[in-house]
């Protein structure tokens, strides 16, 4: 789990993998292929390939017509952009019509570090959830947002694959898979379950050899579909240990806390922390200093197990 990757690799190998196995799948950009990387696609495939400018409402509407047309189209660009700019044509253009659309929100949570609360989407997966027919991934590492992408292309309907900036460690071996509403038992416990989906799956990770040298055996989940959600496994998880930690780069409100909430309390009520972005917008710094100003460190993992175990 040392060598560090980002994510937004992972897309970019994903789509050069779709266009070469289906020549229905086409790429829409916001003029963000350098930082992206999906300049590599334009190169390889530049018939298929469609940079709007910045005007993501264009894109998706875009989207929605190739899409009627039999195309597989991968629309990329910021999260925060595509899924607060253009979430009227997503709703309404796309789910409303169940369209075969696949939206890649780049730069997800605070990895976008310098460029500010402008740029940080924290909001993303709440707003792409409660939305009826979409589907919501986020990987937690590039080859895991790699299956993520392929995953979506043989997936019917609408898919949000959320993903961040910067290199995080190692956690799949290249030939990784994802199933829609299937998450992965990364380590079991008997103690306390640890729920992550994104770049916080690898500081759970962290935060469970912590625990375990406190004599505390926690287990870790890695929920990389948030929507649907495995739900077997996390009543399965919860019923074993009695306490539940979520972990994610996002706001505590909408997202994969809300969904794992959502599932427990009326199945199986446990005691649920969180360590998430508390109502708040972010802020400039590098991604290691915003981090630790919003506490998305495994050390306050381990504090939210722990005081959730003293309860």
């Amino acid at each position: 789990m040392k060598n560090l990757r980002p994510t937004r690799e992972g897309y970019v190998e994903g789509i050069l993998q779709a266009g070469r196995e289906n020549d229905r799948v086409v790429v829409i950009e916001g003029d963000v292929s350098r930082s992206i990387g999906s300049a590599s696609f334009e190169k390889e495939f530049p018939e298929r390939f469609f940079n709007l400018g910045v005007s993501e409402q264009d894109m998706l509407g875009e989207a929605a017509g190739l899409a009627l047309t039999g195309f597989i189209p991968f629309v990329g660009t910021y999260g925060v952009f595509v899924a607060g700019r253009a979430w009227d044509q997503i709703r309404t253009s796309i789910c409303y019509m169940n369209l075969n659309v696949k939206i890649a929100g780049a730069h997800g949570g605070v990895s976008v570090g310098p460029d500010g609360a402008t740029h940080q989407a924290l909001e993303d997966v709440a707003i792409m959830r409660v939305l009826p027919n979409m589907h919501v991934l986020a990987p937690a590492d590039a080859n895991q947002t790699r299956a993520a992408v392929l995953t979506s292309m043989n997936t019917a309907g609408p898919v949000y694959i959320r993903f961040g900036r910067n290199p995080v460690p190692q956690i799949y071996p290249v030939d990784a898979s994802v199933e829609i509403g299937k998450g992965h038992l990364l380590e079991d416990g008997n103690d306390i379950t640890l729920v992550a989906c994104g770049a916080m799956v690898s500081l759970a990770l962290t935060a469970r050899e912590i625990l375990s040298k406190r004599g505390i055996s926690a287990g870790v989940i890695d929920m990389v579909s948030v929507k649907p959600l495995d739900r077997e496994l996390l009543i399965e998880q919860a019923e074993k240990t009695g306490a539940v930690v979520v972990a994610e780069d996002h706001q505590a409100s909408g997202g994969l806390f809300a969904a794992v909430t959502e599932t427990l309390a009326p199945e199986h009520p446990v005691p649920v922390g969180v360590v998430a972005v508390r109502d708040s917008f972010g802020t400039s710094g590098t991604p290691a200093e915003v981090r630790e100003k919003y506490k998305l460190t495994a050390e306050m993992i381990v504090f939210e197990a722990v005081k959730l175990l003293k309860k």
